[in-house]
């Protein structure tokens, strides 16, 4: 089936805010609301018939773009400037192109534009990632298929020769082999995430919505076996906490798995190292260290590419994150001894793929599976943009994805009705209503995610369009 090629007609962007039922610390910042962005597009094909596809994505602050000069609104009209920016560039061009082919034509000249405007790569490739997905969405919506079959037959045109500058490693790389080969599974695990503020034991009555609250409560009510640590940069404080994680974790009968999240809180790996050897010295976190999978980028991003992290991971393989604002930045980080990538739709689906392929043709060249992507989540929130970042880890064949927006939001509560009912009944596997509100259904640690097979880019249902508001209006960057 040969990629088609499409024109980008209109796009429409909305929001709508999103409160926390408990405040979620992370690197430098502490998030108790956020608004959620809405991207609806309109696609015509050659044959003149044209089709609406959709994305959603919380507007993250403080990760994007860690400048303490920036205010939480300074950030969220950043990542609005990029999504207009983004969506001025795909409708201006009118050109007709293979949907990856929409991504690779604007790639440069988006973050180029962004730079003007005082965006760095990270926040101005936002708008995008989102722009494709809601056309990859359509195109899917066009074609009669679900995503999965789109990417694994190349419906959407990946080919890393159009940005070659940037993928020369994958230069005569098999794309379709690799896309073919990918094989989605029903289920996954879901990761649970431990912020800095979270309490450990008990019910600290904090929010007293019936929902769980502690770490303890968590692993009562959805059997997690997977979890994602965060640390804050301070030897003696990130230890003691960790302690007393492990005193919850270490009375899971089954085996638990653990990624330590540094959230570029350390100002150089001998930092990281000497936690390490206390981790290690610690008779409380035996357990717990033995369980650890990998660590998530701990050094700044200004020295994260500046350091070789080799040293730490001959101890547990690290993996670059909050770095990872080009295509090229992978590789870079491979030669600095990063083993892994992290995978975010925030970031761009394509991305994903990209380096997906890089890991598979690294391995073959290695002869042993070394490099590896991990599913990492920025509060994706119930609907399209949690479908949708399910839908691409499942495809990448992760085994498990962190998950967090569903503890810190109290699901679907607060939209219409209507809206919540539409997504249950397209997603009964994923979804189900308990304590007044449609939500993630976890059990046993894991999601049922087989109806995200159905067409479209796991889109089942949409927003109520009618409820939400315009994007609103981009106050002049402060950069």
């Amino acid at each position: 089936m040969s990629a088609p090629q499409l024109i980008v007609r209109e796009v429409r962007l909305y929001e709508r805010d999103v409160h926390l039922r408990m405040p979620f610390r992370f690197g430098v910042v502490t998030l108790t609301q956020a608004p959620q962005c809405f991207v609806c597009v309109r696609i015509e094909f050659a044959d003149g018939r044209s089709h609406w596809g959709a994305a959603a994505e919380l507007l993250a602050p403080k990760w994007f773009d860690k400048n303490l000069a920036l205010s939480n609104a300074d950030n969220f009209d950043q990542l609005r400037l990029s999504l207009r920016l983004a969506a001025d560039l795909y409708l201006q061009a009118g050109v007709a192109r293979t949907a990856f082919g929409h991504f690779a034509a604007h790639y440069d000249v988006q973050i180029t534009a962004g730079a003007e405007r005082g965006l760095n790569a990270l926040v101005a490739n936002f708008g995008p990632a989102q722009l494709d997905r809601a056309i990859l969405d359509a195109l899917c919506q066009g074609a009669g298929c679900s995503f999965y079959q789109a990417l694994q037959s190349n419906l959407v045109g990946i080919d890393p020769a159009l940005l070659g500058q940037h993928l020369p490693d994958l230069a005569g790389f098999d794309m379709m082999r690799f896309l073919a080969q990918l094989k989605p599974a029903d289920s996954i695990a879901a990761r649970h995430t431990v912020g800095m503020l979270d309490a450990i034991g008990g019910h600290p009555g904090q929010v007293n919505d019936g929902l769980p609250e502690s770490l303890e409560e968590v692993v009562a009510a959805y059997g997690h076996r997977y979890f994602k640590l965060k640390v804050g940069g301070n030897l003696a404080a990130d230890q003691q906490r960790l302690i007393e994680i492990a005193s919850v974790l270490d009375r899971i009968a089954e085996p638990c798995y653990v990624s330590l999240d540094g959230n570029e809180q350390y100002d150089d790996i001998d930092a990281l190292l000497e936690l390490w050897r206390r981790m290690e010295a610690a008779p409380q976190l035996k357990r717990l260290v033995a369980s650890i999978l990998f660590i998530e980028q701990p050094i700044t991003r200004a020295r994260a590419l500046d350091s070789d992290v080799s040293s730490l991971s001959q101890v547990k393989p690290v993996i670059i994150d909050e770095s990872d604002d080009g295509l090229g930045v992978f590789a870079r980080a491979r030669d600095l001894g990063y083993l892994g990538v992290s995978s975010k739709c925030c970031k761009g689906l394509y991305k994903s793929i990209l380096n997906a392929s890089r890991c598979s043709l690294w391995n073959a060249q290695a002869g042993t599976p070394r490099y590896f992507m991990t599913g990492e989540d920025l509060t994706t929130q119930a609907g399209l943009a949690v479908q949708q970042d399910l839908a691409l880890v499942n495809l990448l064949g992760l085994q498990h994805v962190e998950r967090n927006g569903h503890h810190y939001v109290n699901g679907m509560a607060g939209l219409p009705q209507a809206e919540q009912a539409g997504f249950l009944a397209a997603h009964p596997d994923l979804y189900e209503k308990s304590y007044g509100a449609v939500r993630l259904k976890i059990r046993n640690g894991r999601m049922d995610i087989g109806s995200l097979s159905a067409r479209g880019f796991a889109s089942g249902a949409y927003p109520d369009w009618n409820k939400l508001a315009p994007l609103a209006t981009v106050v002049a960057s402060k950069n």
